[in-house]
């Protein structure tokens, strides 16, 4: 056998149908993944901008650049979700208003209580002990109420 028909034989091999559908079905998976890939960054887009047009402007980037398009807008992509901003800035709002209003929150529950309380209304827990002479409230490690002078 010399190497012409050698390559024949190869070549044969290579045109039979089996061939071509596996190359198909290779091109029909990366475009199916491409695609995938253009809706995802639609979605993500979607959930990190409260402008409508970013969106639009990132799933067509990767619609035209491909996979270029998704290294750029992972790269390029705002850090957070909007939910997870609002959430962090209602936090923020929330400590400050109880520094600002100096409101005392429940060790055990969270909960805001006021100064005065010797349990909490919430959860139950023990706050403060009362004074035994003159009832004011004082905290659970003083050994003398500041107010009468009575050693507890």
């Amino acid at each position: 056998m010399d190497l012409f028909e050698y390559v024949n034989d190869v070549m044969a091999f290579f045109r039979l149908p089996i061939w071509r559908y596996l190359f198909y079905g290779i091109i029909f998976s990366l475009i199916v993944i491409w695609l995938a890939f253009v809706y995802w960054t639609y979605r993500d887009a979607k959930l990190r901008s409260e402008d409508k047009t970013v969106p639009i402007f990132w799933a067509a980037v990767v619609l035209v650049l491909n996979y270029l398009g998704l290294i750029l807008y992972l790269v390029l992509r705002p850090p957070e979700y909007i939910d997870d901003m609002i959430e962090r800035d209602l936090e923020i709002k929330r400590k400050e208003m109880l520094i600002n209003n100096r409101q005392m929150i429940c060790p055990a529950c969270g909960s805001p209580i006021k100064d005065e309380f010797l349990i909490c209304p919430y959860c139950r827990k023990k706050l403060k002990n009362s004074c035994i002479s003159c009832g004011k409230p004082l905290n659970l490690n003083w050994k003398v109420c500041p107010y009468c002078k009575s050693t507890q």
